[in-house]
């Protein structure tokens, strides 16, 4: 073995594999020997256990001149492991190959060497593997591999998993090519897919043998603004959400285009697909959204996805069960029809609609699956498989969502931390226009709040104290309150919550007011806005209290969703997905940065499109703004997103939830504050991390304003997938080690950290409706109107019937039920923070051991939040029937665990 060769080779194991006979041209070139290939089946030992194997011998029938069958002098033979999944083991020859030089100019020599590579065997540990192999004989003057070329040759897809190229017989001085990525069937086009090794280059340090690849395979992945994708396609491009209307269906299904002037938003992946007959501004609806194959999931994933798919589509919601006319609105009859949705209830059931849904639902599902002749019996034993499993919450404590201070409580640690700020002016006052939506002044007045707070302090001194809080949906909803309040089954109020921290460090809630602004022509309704308290010693009092909690967290809820997760994680990171494969070759070490918190995201962006934020989709049909929900995120993103408030310290700070000290550490304004106690914990590893990993690969502030490639990627960003924000001046420029460190943590924060918050403990804390309802159908009784005393005659008698139907119908909730389920579960192969290494990474010492502090750091954080758990003091995540907060401790099992920290917006 000579040196070149040598260098481009680093110790790793791969298992024992058969030689295949191979033959060499005079030029280098490596083809398998024409003629008829015999072949038998045969098992051996090998590392790890049994092996199967095929071997197969050939007869040269036609053997063209000039080949030779031994390795010339100065050849060394080399061997290609490829590993796969997806393949049909039946297939002999399934891959062509040609090992590229790193070092050579192709412009003067031959810099490549093909061959092809044969079914071998399956992974001796993962079954579902397949191990293909290849021969060489390589020039010992060809110098190290930069690269691997592959080209299907099965009609079949196939994901390939990596490439171990290694001097045969010598295992132990291997180099490895990441893969990864779906390989398109031999009837697609000819495009050679091209995968580097493991070792990381900047692009002024590119070995000059594989420059050209480099450079071309970044324009084979960028797309130009042209043609329909189709499925095979790798190409990355921009495009506006013009895809969430069918207009062509139905008018009613016509949205506005998000993206541009009127409704500024974040750009997705361009799809390409026909403009609309009916609005030539829209895309045609179409059964297939194109997502690029390196997005899309790996087999094992993909069969994962399915499934739950599966359960979203068919268990127990059950879509084409409940979707009827009648069932659409139909309220719970009572609470105890609402607990018999899940496990753990009591056995016996008084008859209510529900029961009479699910025996419904187990009827028609037993006639797809048994013989008609089954009986009712074995229907009924079906409902077993209908229930819904009880959530975490309501299992620790069955009436915790009554209660106010655990409505205090999830404002700090529950599923929406991200919307609770500091009050630090006094009055309050609107920044909407007066004639619009009537009077800018507040409801919430001095006397009000001194009196809720028991004359304890003066209204100025609880603002100076930083005693006062609140969740502010006034400016944000009110602007859409009548366009929804003219669709059916909703309603909607612009919202005020007040909160007053109390000597034990949790917040108590002491006044919400709801507001409807002045109607739009030609009925110009007065504006009507009321407080409520919750010290009220009567029966009514109390129940409006109750009604207007419920009407509060159905904004929450919608600014959950439509903001603080969908916009803020997956929107608005698919940008830098798309500008990272644009503009950052695989080979770049910021790309492999990033990488894994980039895992799956754009397919379960496609997925959203598809069923949950388009037309009539389930947002739609079970949140407040209805058909305005996606105009409603827009308007958010015009108004607050802004990428340098995205880091954890940063928004805090944003909301008076944290004082930035001189000397730079923060000091939060609730002590007890579990999503940033925690958070910062998360937030300070990554940046830990990252800081380490960008000093490896950037000496100086010189080499980061020099990487073209890196400074391409962040314009991009800017210019293109953030088009409607370029202008502002609050982007920050990669001009040192320090602003790359701040911009790259912020991307992994929200991936990571920011996800997990908002959506793991979706179904633990929101299965149970009644604790996070999504809508409210119907307005206060006391609002002003022509049907007021009627309202309030019937809320009088009957209020549990009145809060019964402001919560969602039973179609709703069952739906948003099962979807929570499914969104908020994690997968058994998930790759979390610390604990899932890289392949890159592992193969240079110094990220790796860098990598191992970050291991150690979410290790330690685990001990940490688990001691948090336990103290007695920090009320807001330990107490009788309190949920811990566990959402930033890394590791997870499958399912609603309510903790576990994925690198990636993943599902």
């Amino acid at each position: 073995m000579t040196a070149p060769l040598l260098a481009a080779l680093s110790p790793s194991h791969c298992p024992s594999l058969l030689t295949s006979t191979i033959s060499a041209s005079r030029h280098g070139a490596v083809t398998p020997r024409r003629g008829r290939r015999a072949c038998s089946w045969s098992t051996a030992r090998g590392r790890g256990g049994t092996v199967s194997r095929i071997s197969c011998s050939s007869t040269l029938d036609d053997t063209p001149a000039g080949l030779i069958t031994v390795a010339k002098p100065n050849y060394v033979k080399m061997k290609a492991t490829v590993k796969v999944e997806h393949t049909d083991p039946s297939n002999r020859k399934v891959l062509h190959l040609e090992l590229v030089s790193s070092d050579l100019d192709s412009r003067k020599e031959k810099t490549s060497i093909p061959g092809d590579a044969y079914y071998w065997g399956t992974d001796p540990i993962r079954g579902h593997e397949f191990l293909l192999e290849a021969i060489f004989d390589v020039p010992v003057s060809f110098g190290p591999i930069g690269a691997v070329l592959v080209e299907n040759e099965v009609d079949k897809k196939m994901f390939l998993i990596n490439i171990v190229v290694s001097p045969d017989n010598n295992e132990s001085a291997s180099v490895t090519f990441e893969g990864n990525s779906w390989i398109k069937p031999k009837s697609g086009d000819t495009v050679k897919h091209v995968f580097f090794p493991l070792k990381s280059y900047v692009p002024s340090e590119t070995p000059p043998g594989v420059e050209s690849l480099r450079e071309s395979e970044l324009k084979a992945t960028s797309g130009d603004g042209s043609g329909e994708r189709n499925k095979w396609d790798r190409i990355y491009d921009y495009e506006v959400y013009n895809d969430l209307g069918k207009p062509d269906i139905d008018d009613n299904l016509t949205r506005p285009v998000l993206g541009g002037d009127v409704h500024p938003y974040p750009r997705r992946c361009r799809t390409g697909r026909p403009r609309s007959d009916k609005d030539p501004s829209s895309e045609k609806a179409g059964n297939y959204v194109y997502v690029p194959k390196d997005e899309v999931f790996s087999p094992s994933d993909e069969l994962e996805f399915l499934l739950n798919k599966g359960l979203m589509s068919s268990t127990p919601g059950l879509w084409t069960m409940l979707d009827t006319s009648e069932r659409k609105s139909l309220s719970f009859p009572s609470f105890t029809a609402i607990d018999s949705l899940f496990d753990d209830t009591v056995v016996e059931q008084p008859p209510s609609t529900v029961s009479a849904m699910l025996v419904e639902m187990a009827r028609k599902l037993l006639n797809a699956w048994r013989p008609a002749s089954d009986t009712m019996e074995e229907a009924l034993q079906a409902l077993k498989g209908l229930k819904f499993e009880m959530p975490q919450l309501i299992a620790s404590d069955r009436f915790a969502w009554f209660r106010d201070e655990e409505f205090a409580r999830q404002t700090l640690s529950g599923l929406n931390p991200l919307s609770i700020q500091l009050v630090t002016e006094f009055p309050f006052v609107s920044k909407l226009d007066e004639k619009e939506y009537g009077p800018r002044e507040s409801g919430l007045t001095k006397e009000l709040i001194e009196e809720q707070i028991g004359q304890a302090m003066t209204v100025e001194e609880a603002v100076e104290k930083k005693k006062l809080f609140m969740l502010d949906y006034h400016d944000m909803l009110l602007p859409f309150v009548n366009d929804v309040r003219e669709l059916d089954g909703t309603t909607l109020y612009g919202s005020r919550t007040l909160f007053f921290l109390t000597e034990q460090g949790t917040l108590r809630p002491i006044a919400i007011e709801l507001t409807r602004p002045k109607g739009k022509p030609p009925i110009l309704a007065e504006a009507w806005s009321q407080v409520f308290t919750p010290q009220q010693w009567d029966g009514t009092g109390s129940w409006l209290w109750k009604l207007a909690k419920a009407h509060v967290l159905a904004h929450d809820s919608g600014y959950h969703q439509l903001v603080n997760h969908w916009l803020r994680t997956h929107c608005c990171v698919e940008p830098y997905i798309i500008a990272a494969n644009r503009q950052l070759s695989r080979m770049h070490p910021i790309f492999r940065l990033l990488h894994p918190h980039f895992r799956y995201t754009m397919q379960i962006n496609a997925k959203s499109r598809e069923k949950l934020i388009n037309a009539d989709g389930i947002i739609e049909r079970a949140f407040s703004p209805g058909r305005y929900s996606m105009m409603l995120s827009s308007a958010a993103y015009k108004e607050h997103w802004r990428f340098d408030m995205e880091a954890l310290p940063a928004d805090l700070i944003r909301r008076g939830m944290a004082v930035e000290e001189e000397d730079g550490t923060l000091t939060l304004t609730i002590k007890d504050y579990p999503y940033a106690n925690d958070g910062l914990l998360v937030w300070e590893s990554i940046k830990e991390w990252t800081s380490d990993y960008v000093k490896h690969y950037y000496s100086s502030a010189a080499d980061v304003t020099g990487d073209k490639e890196l400074n391409g990627w962040w314009d991009e960003v800017r210019t293109q997938g953030h088009a409607d924000k370029k202008d502002e001046p609050w982007w920050p420029k990669l001009d040192s080690r320090e602003s790359l460190v701040q911009v790259l943590t912020s991307i992994m924060w929200v991936t990571s950290g920011h996800h997990a918050a908002v959506n793991f403990a979706q179904y633990p804390l929101a299965g149970y409706f009644p604790n996070r309802p999504t809508i409210a159908r119907k307005k206060m009784p006391v609002e002003e109107g022509p049907d007021r005393a009627e309202h309030m005659a019937d809320f009088r008698a009957k209020p549990e019937k009145e809060l019964l139907e402001v919560f969602p119908s039973q179609f709703q909730a069952v739906l948003v039920m099962t979807v929570l389920h499914v969104l908020s579960s994690h997968w058994p192969d998930e790759q979390h923070m610390g604990r899932h290494v890289e392949p890159a990474w592992e193969a240079d010492p110094i990220i790796k051991s860098a990598f191992q502090k970050l291991q150690d750091n979410m290790l330690k954080n685990e001990e940490i939040i688990d001691e948090r758990n336990g103290a007695g003091d920090l009320r807001n995540r330990c107490g009788a029937g309190v949920m811990p907060y566990e959402l930033f401790k890394r590791s997870s099992g499958a399912g609603d665990t309510g903790k576990g920290l994925p690198y990636s917006i993943s599902i």
